[in-house]
């Protein structure tokens, strides 16, 4: 879950969590930034410990290497600059995708490439990468706050390390055999019992310490995808990409039933069209035909004859929409997020659509359910239109 659970037990995660970064800060091994509790902590030696992933094969063989945004990573970040890889970094709690690539600029120098592997480095010389920018990850690089030398890992309680993880198999970007490395200090090491561990949780074949490379060796299977079971719509609400995810693995015949989600109602439809929300062109190829031709293609409630003038419509704009895409595709889309509006008024050549909804507060439900939603490799873009456009 991204909400942080409280502590239960004697030995629960956050025990442990607690003891590590109370210990980090205590013993002084803390450095910026602080205070490191509710963080993956930062601690004296980072850099060093950074250093020895040059020293595995599993580094050397690698041409694209994952690395989390963390400030103890830092060091790992410059080594895969320095050594020609393709970085990349998930983007901050995933608000707005799931990578960034990072790309210095040509020639860089040592200086910049130092800068590149820091936050504002990232933010600065990176480019997005969609769901459908076909990454190949070798190498996935992680924090922890604690780590035991079995391979068991405890995050700082969010889940976006697993989430990212399960994220990377469902697009293809990770195989079963691909390594997790993570880097701590040497008193995050510690005893975890296997039974605290779920079977979300990602696990870790290399250890890195400023005094040791620890190698797991690692049995326990990795997640094997999203477990939508385990997913809130909270948790939708705040990762936009896992949306598309979730679309995507529906048409494959997947269960994507969420967390929240009542059992009576899964295998129901509740996203089905109403007649009123919608209703269905009477020819509907050819109007598939005149929107693929780049005519206004409009469909209307016909059961509100009033509605043209009522005054209270808005009305949200999808760009980016790819040449490819069908106007039903949208529509099923738009079904399957439960925001079906009065009536759409598709520009195909134009690469956007008008929806109109019966409210403010149903136009913005309607954008922030489809913001980051990524269709043929286009991820739309969705925002109330500036100004109502002209009728007919």
């Amino acid at each position: 879950s991204l909400t942080p659970a409280r502590p239960t037990g004697a030995s629960s995660k956050w025990d442990i969590r607690e003891r590590i970064w109370d210990h980090l800060e205590a013993s002084g091994l803390a450095e910026f930034p602080r205070p490191v509790h509710r963080r993956i902590p930062n601690f004296q030696g980072s850099l060093q410990a950074c250093s020895s992933i040059k020293e595995l094969d599993v580094f050397s063989r690698a041409r694209e290497v994952k690395v989390d945004p963390d400030k103890p990573l830092e060091g790992a970040r410059l080594a895969a600059l320095q050594a020609r890889k393709t970085l990349l970094v998930p983007t901050p709690r995933l608000r707005t995708g799931l990578f960034n690539r990072i790309v210095p600029p040509p020639g860089a120098t040592k200086e910049i490439l130092r800068k590149c592997a820091t936050s504002q480095g990232v933010k600065d010389y990176s480019v997005p990468v969609g769901l459908d920018g076909k990454a190949r990850v070798d190498l996935v690089v992680v924090g922890s706050v604690a780590v035991s030398e079995k391979g068991w890992r405890i995050g700082k309680g969010e889940g976006y390390a697993d989430m990212e993880y399960a994220m990377m198999v469902s697009m293809g970007a990770v195989q079963e055999d691909t390594p997790v490395v993570t880097i701590v200090h040497d008193c995050q090491v510690v005893d975890i019992a296997e039974e605290l561990l779920d079977d979300h949780d990602l696990t870790v074949d290399y250890i890195l310490t400023p005094t040791r490379i620890i190698k797991t060796n690692c049995k326990r299977p990795k997640p094997q995808g999203i477990l939508w079971h385990k997913v809130s719509y909270e948790m939708l609400g705040k990762i936009p990409i896992l949306k598309t995810l979730r679309y995507r693995e529906k048409q494959t015949g997947k269960d994507v039933t969420l967390q929240d989600e009542h059992p009576h109602l899964a295998n129901t439809n509740p996203a089905a069209p109403n007649k009123k929300e919608m209703v269905e062109n009477t020819q509907p190829q050819a109007a598939m035909d005149s929107a693929q031709m780049g005519q206004h293609h409009i469909e209307r409630d016909s059961l509100n004859p009033r509605l043209e003038g009522s005054g209270t419509i808005t009305t949200v704009l999808v760009g980016n929409l790819p040449p490819s895409l069908r106007v039903r595709e949208l529509k099923c889309a738009l079904r399957e997020f439960h925001v079906v509006p009065l009536r759409l008024n598709w520009q195909g050549t134009q690469h956007r659509a008008f929806l109109d909804y019966r409210d403010k507060g149903t136009a913005e439900r309607a954008v922030s359910s489809l913001k980051g939603l990524s269709l043929r490799g286009n991820t739309l873009q969705v925002e109330l239109a500036q100004s109502q456009r002209n009728k007919g």
